[in-house]
Protein backbone atom coordinates (compact mmCIF):
# COMPACT_ATOMS: atom_id res chain seq x y z
CA UNK A 1 0.00 0.00 0.00
CA UNK A 2 0.88 2.93 -0.74
CA UNK A 3 1.01 6.71 1.81
CA UNK A 4 -2.58 7.72 0.03
CA UNK A 5 -5.95 6.44 0.93
CA UNK A 6 -7.07 7.35 -2.61
CA UNK A 7 -5.20 8.78 -5.92
CA UNK A 8 -7.70 11.66 -8.12
CA UNK A 9 -6.79 11.48 -11.56
CA UNK A 10 -8.75 14.78 -13.60
CA UNK A 11 -8.06 16.31 -16.88
CA UNK A 12 -9.78 17.01 -20.12
CA UNK A 13 -11.57 14.94 -22.59
CA UNK A 14 -8.81 13.29 -24.52
CA UNK A 15 -5.59 14.23 -21.83
CA UNK A 16 -5.25 10.48 -21.45
CA UNK A 17 -6.05 9.95 -18.16
CA UNK A 18 -7.65 6.64 -18.68
CA UNK A 19 -4.44 5.35 -19.79
CA UNK A 20 -2.52 6.89 -17.19
CA UNK A 21 -5.14 5.61 -14.33
CA UNK A 22 -4.55 2.03 -15.55
CA UNK A 23 -0.92 2.13 -15.71
CA UNK A 24 -0.97 3.34 -11.87
CA UNK A 25 -3.36 0.70 -11.41
CA UNK A 26 -1.15 -2.13 -12.70
CA UNK A 27 1.74 -1.09 -10.66
CA UNK A 28 -0.11 -0.87 -7.54
CA UNK A 29 -2.62 -3.27 -7.74
CA UNK A 30 -5.37 -0.49 -7.40
CA UNK A 31 -8.57 -0.25 -9.05
CA UNK A 32 -10.12 2.29 -10.94
CA UNK A 33 -13.37 4.06 -10.00
CA UNK A 34 -14.97 6.29 -12.67
CA UNK A 35 -15.27 10.08 -11.91
CA UNK A 36 -17.12 11.02 -15.36
CA UNK A 37 -20.61 11.83 -15.33
CA UNK A 38 -21.29 10.46 -18.86
CA UNK A 39 -19.15 7.23 -18.40
CA UNK A 40 -21.65 6.15 -15.77
CA UNK A 41 -24.23 5.30 -18.65
CA UNK A 42 -24.62 2.09 -20.26
CA UNK A 43 -25.89 3.28 -23.48
CA UNK A 44 -22.84 5.05 -25.59
CA UNK A 45 -20.16 3.30 -24.84
CA UNK A 46 -18.25 4.67 -27.49
CA UNK A 47 -19.45 8.28 -27.54
CA UNK A 48 -18.44 8.47 -24.53
CA UNK A 49 -15.20 7.16 -24.23
CA UNK A 50 -15.62 4.43 -22.09
CA UNK A 51 -12.51 1.99 -21.32
CA UNK A 52 -12.63 -1.02 -23.74
CA UNK A 53 -13.87 -4.43 -22.64
CA UNK A 54 -9.91 -5.15 -23.41
CA UNK A 55 -8.74 -2.52 -20.76
CA UNK A 56 -12.05 -3.79 -18.17
CA UNK A 57 -10.54 -7.62 -18.42
CA UNK A 58 -6.88 -6.27 -18.25
CA UNK A 59 -7.36 -3.89 -14.56
CA UNK A 60 -10.49 -3.87 -12.27
CA UNK A 61 -12.63 -1.33 -13.34
CA UNK A 62 -15.87 -0.07 -11.35
CA UNK A 63 -19.08 2.32 -11.97
CA UNK A 64 -18.29 2.61 -15.39
CA UNK A 65 -21.84 1.99 -17.00
CA UNK A 66 -24.06 0.42 -14.82
CA UNK A 67 -26.63 3.06 -15.09
CA UNK A 68 -29.34 3.34 -17.74
CA UNK A 69 -29.83 6.13 -20.02
CA UNK A 70 -33.25 6.64 -18.87
CA UNK A 71 -32.29 7.52 -15.22
CA UNK A 72 -31.38 10.83 -14.17
CA UNK A 73 -28.21 10.02 -12.06
CA UNK A 74 -27.85 12.66 -9.81
CA UNK A 75 -24.24 13.96 -7.88
CA UNK A 76 -25.71 12.59 -4.70
CA UNK A 77 -25.90 8.52 -5.63
CA UNK A 78 -22.83 9.04 -7.59
CA UNK A 79 -21.19 10.00 -4.13
CA UNK A 80 -23.25 7.00 -2.53
CA UNK A 81 -21.66 4.81 -4.73
CA UNK A 82 -18.37 5.47 -4.85
CA UNK A 83 -18.57 5.49 -0.90
CA UNK A 84 -19.43 2.05 -1.14
CA UNK A 85 -16.74 1.17 -3.06
CA UNK A 86 -14.00 3.12 -1.12
CA UNK A 87 -15.28 1.12 2.09
CA UNK A 88 -14.92 -2.21 -0.04
CA UNK A 89 -11.37 -1.15 -1.17
CA UNK A 90 -10.23 -0.22 2.24
CA UNK A 91 -10.91 -3.79 3.92
CA UNK A 92 -9.12 -5.35 1.08
CA UNK A 93 -6.24 -3.01 0.82
CA UNK A 94 -6.68 -2.04 -2.45
CA UNK A 95 -5.58 1.70 -3.54
CA UNK A 96 -9.09 3.45 -5.08
CA UNK A 97 -7.84 5.28 -8.31
CA UNK A 98 -10.65 7.83 -9.29
CA UNK A 99 -10.56 9.23 -12.97
CA UNK A 100 -12.60 10.97 -15.11
CA UNK A 101 -13.32 14.17 -16.61
CA UNK A 102 -16.23 15.68 -13.85
CA UNK A 103 -15.29 18.64 -11.73
CA UNK A 104 -18.43 18.23 -9.82
CA UNK A 105 -17.48 15.10 -8.62
CA UNK A 106 -14.78 15.49 -7.73
CA UNK A 107 -15.75 18.52 -5.85
CA UNK A 108 -18.45 16.37 -4.02
CA UNK A 109 -16.47 13.45 -2.85
CA UNK A 110 -14.44 15.93 -1.02
CA UNK A 111 -16.14 19.12 -0.39
CA UNK A 112 -19.16 17.44 0.16
CA UNK A 113 -23.08 18.52 -1.03
CA UNK A 114 -25.57 20.53 -0.02
CA UNK A 115 -28.65 19.08 1.71
CA UNK A 116 -30.88 19.32 -1.40
CA UNK A 117 -33.85 17.23 -0.67
CA UNK A 118 -34.91 14.49 -3.28
CA UNK A 119 -37.65 15.79 -5.82
CA UNK A 120 -40.33 13.98 -5.99
CA UNK A 121 -41.00 12.70 -9.44
CA UNK A 122 -44.60 14.32 -10.05
CA UNK A 123 -43.08 18.02 -9.63
CA UNK A 124 -40.15 16.63 -11.87
CA UNK A 125 -42.49 15.79 -14.63
CA UNK A 126 -45.21 18.62 -14.36
CA UNK A 127 -42.45 21.18 -14.49
CA UNK A 128 -41.04 19.54 -17.66
CA UNK A 129 -44.28 19.25 -18.93
CA UNK A 130 -44.66 22.99 -18.64
CA UNK A 131 -41.86 23.75 -19.91
CA UNK A 132 -41.88 21.76 -23.04
CA UNK A 133 -42.87 24.87 -25.63
CA UNK A 134 -40.77 27.64 -23.58
CA UNK A 135 -37.41 28.78 -24.58
CA UNK A 136 -34.68 28.17 -22.89
CA UNK A 137 -34.35 32.54 -22.10
CA UNK A 138 -37.77 32.48 -20.63
CA UNK A 139 -37.25 29.85 -18.55
CA UNK A 140 -34.09 31.73 -17.22
CA UNK A 141 -36.12 34.48 -16.88
CA UNK A 142 -38.84 32.89 -15.25
CA UNK A 143 -35.86 31.48 -12.86
CA UNK A 144 -34.39 34.80 -12.14
CA UNK A 145 -37.58 36.32 -10.81
CA UNK A 146 -37.40 33.63 -7.95
CA UNK A 147 -33.75 33.03 -7.73
CA UNK A 148 -32.34 35.76 -8.68
CA UNK A 149 -28.39 34.75 -7.30
CA UNK A 150 -29.11 30.71 -8.78
CA UNK A 151 -29.96 32.80 -12.12
CA UNK A 152 -27.02 34.93 -11.99
CA UNK A 153 -24.36 32.11 -11.82
CA UNK A 154 -25.64 30.30 -14.81
CA UNK A 155 -26.08 30.52 -18.54
CA UNK A 156 -29.06 31.27 -20.02
CA UNK A 157 -28.99 28.65 -22.50
CA UNK A 158 -28.00 25.99 -20.18
CA UNK A 159 -31.52 24.41 -20.00
CA UNK A 160 -30.57 21.46 -18.17
CA UNK A 161 -29.54 23.58 -14.94
CA UNK A 162 -32.31 26.05 -15.54
CA UNK A 163 -34.76 23.45 -15.27
CA UNK A 164 -33.05 21.59 -12.24
CA UNK A 165 -33.53 24.78 -10.13
CA UNK A 166 -37.10 25.58 -11.39
CA UNK A 167 -37.66 21.98 -9.86
CA UNK A 168 -36.42 22.63 -6.50
CA UNK A 169 -38.23 25.78 -6.34
CA UNK A 170 -41.12 24.40 -7.05
CA UNK A 171 -40.81 20.89 -4.45
CA UNK A 172 -39.41 23.15 -1.68
CA UNK A 173 -40.60 26.76 -2.14
CA UNK A 174 -36.74 27.76 -1.82
CA UNK A 175 -34.32 28.94 -4.25
CA UNK A 176 -31.18 26.15 -5.05
CA UNK A 177 -28.82 29.11 -4.17
CA UNK A 178 -30.14 28.68 -0.72
CA UNK A 179 -29.12 24.87 0.00
CA UNK A 180 -25.92 25.72 -0.94
CA UNK A 181 -24.22 26.72 2.17
CA UNK A 182 -25.78 23.29 3.80
CA UNK A 183 -23.02 20.49 3.24
CA UNK A 184 -22.11 17.25 4.96
CA UNK A 185 -18.73 16.21 4.32
CA UNK A 186 -17.78 13.71 1.20
CA UNK A 187 -16.49 10.62 1.82
CA UNK A 188 -12.58 11.58 0.96
CA UNK A 189 -12.87 14.59 3.39
CA UNK A 190 -10.02 14.78 5.56
CA UNK A 191 -8.49 11.71 3.70
CA UNK A 192 -4.73 11.42 2.32
CA UNK A 193 -4.92 12.44 -1.84
CA UNK A 194 -2.49 12.69 -4.27
CA UNK A 195 -4.65 15.08 -6.60
CA UNK A 196 -3.63 15.09 -10.12
CA UNK A 197 -4.69 16.95 -13.40
CA UNK A 198 -3.42 15.93 -16.54
CA UNK A 199 -2.64 19.35 -18.85
CA UNK A 200 -1.20 18.33 -22.39
CA UNK A 201 -0.59 21.95 -24.81
CA UNK A 202 -3.89 22.65 -26.23
CA UNK A 203 -3.15 22.80 -29.61
CA UNK A 204 -2.26 19.04 -29.39
CA UNK A 205 -5.65 18.22 -27.41
CA UNK A 206 -7.68 19.84 -29.87
CA UNK A 207 -5.78 17.60 -32.53
CA UNK A 208 -6.75 14.65 -30.40
CA UNK A 209 -10.02 15.35 -29.75
CA UNK A 210 -10.83 15.74 -33.77
CA UNK A 211 -9.12 12.55 -34.87
CA UNK A 212 -10.73 10.90 -31.53
CA UNK A 213 -14.29 11.78 -32.27
CA UNK A 214 -13.59 10.84 -36.68
CA UNK A 215 -11.95 7.35 -34.80
CA UNK A 216 -15.39 6.95 -32.58
CA UNK A 217 -17.83 7.62 -35.88
CA UNK A 218 -15.93 4.76 -37.93
CA UNK A 219 -16.34 2.24 -35.01
CA UNK A 220 -20.52 2.56 -34.90
CA UNK A 221 -20.91 5.81 -32.44
CA UNK A 222 -23.82 7.09 -35.03
CA UNK A 223 -25.12 3.26 -34.89
CA UNK A 224 -25.53 3.98 -30.52
CA UNK A 225 -26.82 7.17 -30.86
CA UNK A 226 -29.57 5.77 -33.22
CA UNK A 227 -30.09 2.72 -30.69
CA UNK A 228 -30.39 5.96 -28.23
CA UNK A 229 -33.11 7.72 -29.90
CA UNK A 230 -34.64 4.85 -30.56
CA UNK A 231 -36.27 4.55 -26.89
CA UNK A 232 -37.81 7.87 -27.02
CA UNK A 233 -36.21 9.49 -23.96
CA UNK A 234 -36.92 13.14 -22.14
CA UNK A 235 -34.35 15.13 -24.47
CA UNK A 236 -33.65 16.88 -20.69
CA UNK A 237 -31.64 13.67 -19.53
CA UNK A 238 -28.03 13.74 -19.08
CA UNK A 239 -27.64 10.33 -21.49
CA UNK A 240 -29.40 12.84 -24.12
CA UNK A 241 -26.84 15.62 -23.92
CA UNK A 242 -23.80 13.62 -24.12
CA UNK A 243 -21.10 15.35 -26.40
CA UNK A 244 -21.83 14.53 -30.27
CA UNK A 245 -25.10 13.19 -29.27
CA UNK A 246 -27.48 16.31 -30.11
CA UNK A 247 -25.90 16.72 -33.33
CA UNK A 248 -25.53 13.37 -34.55
CA UNK A 249 -29.09 12.63 -33.83
CA UNK A 250 -29.92 15.91 -35.84
CA UNK A 251 -28.14 13.81 -38.19
CA UNK A 252 -30.59 11.11 -38.18
CA UNK A 253 -33.20 13.40 -38.58
CA UNK A 254 -31.82 14.41 -41.78
CA UNK A 255 -31.90 18.08 -40.54
CA UNK A 256 -27.72 18.31 -40.92
CA UNK A 257 -25.16 16.43 -42.97
CA UNK A 258 -22.84 13.66 -40.97
CA UNK A 259 -20.11 15.53 -41.99
CA UNK A 260 -21.47 18.77 -40.39
CA UNK A 261 -22.65 16.37 -37.18
CA UNK A 262 -19.05 15.66 -36.64
CA UNK A 263 -17.78 18.74 -37.15
CA UNK A 264 -20.54 20.10 -34.88
CA UNK A 265 -19.41 17.19 -32.19
CA UNK A 266 -15.78 18.23 -32.65
CA UNK A 267 -16.55 21.52 -31.67
CA UNK A 268 -18.94 21.10 -28.51
CA UNK A 269 -16.23 18.96 -27.16
CA UNK A 270 -13.47 21.42 -27.63
CA UNK A 271 -15.46 24.36 -25.79
CA UNK A 272 -15.98 21.14 -23.39
CA UNK A 273 -12.69 21.11 -22.62
CA UNK A 274 -11.97 24.89 -22.32
CA UNK A 275 -15.03 24.72 -19.31
CA UNK A 276 -13.05 21.82 -17.95
CA UNK A 277 -9.53 23.85 -17.68
CA UNK A 278 -11.64 26.77 -16.30
CA UNK A 279 -13.85 24.69 -13.82
CA UNK A 280 -10.44 22.69 -12.18
CA UNK A 281 -8.35 26.11 -12.15
CA UNK A 282 -10.88 28.67 -10.58
CA UNK A 283 -12.93 25.59 -8.19
CA UNK A 284 -10.28 23.01 -7.36
CA UNK A 285 -7.35 23.42 -4.90
CA UNK A 286 -4.07 21.16 -4.15
CA UNK A 287 -4.32 19.62 -7.44
CA UNK A 288 -0.99 19.13 -9.05
CA UNK A 289 -1.15 19.98 -12.77
CA UNK A 290 0.83 17.33 -15.11
CA UNK A 291 1.74 18.76 -18.39
CA UNK A 292 4.47 16.66 -20.40
CA UNK A 293 5.52 12.83 -19.85
CA UNK A 294 8.46 13.60 -17.37
CA UNK A 295 5.56 15.39 -14.61
CA UNK A 296 3.40 12.01 -15.25
CA UNK A 297 6.61 9.79 -14.02
CA UNK A 298 6.95 12.41 -11.19
CA UNK A 299 3.85 11.77 -9.83
CA UNK A 300 4.14 7.43 -10.20
CA UNK A 301 7.32 8.34 -8.38
CA UNK A 302 5.28 9.55 -5.28
CA UNK A 303 3.81 6.30 -4.74
CA UNK A 304 7.28 4.89 -4.85
CA UNK A 305 7.47 3.12 -8.50
CA UNK A 306 9.58 5.53 -10.69
CA UNK A 307 11.66 3.37 -11.33
CA UNK A 308 9.16 0.87 -12.56
CA UNK A 309 7.07 2.78 -14.43
CA UNK A 310 10.14 4.12 -16.13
Amino acid sequence: MTRYDAVLIAGPTASGKSAFAIEMARLTGGVVLNADSMQVYSDLRLLTARPSPEDEAATEHRLYGFVDGAENFSVARYVGAVNAELEALHAARRLPILTGGTGLYFQALEAGLSRIPDLPAEVRERERAAAADVSTADLHARLALCDPAGAATLRPTDRLRVMRALEVFAATGRSLSSFHGEREPGPLAGKRLLKLFLAPERGALHERINARFLDMIAKGALDEVQGLAARGLDPLLPVMRAHGAPALMACLRGEMSLNDAILRGQADTRAYVKRQFTWFRNQMDGWRWLNDELARHDALSQLGMGGEAA
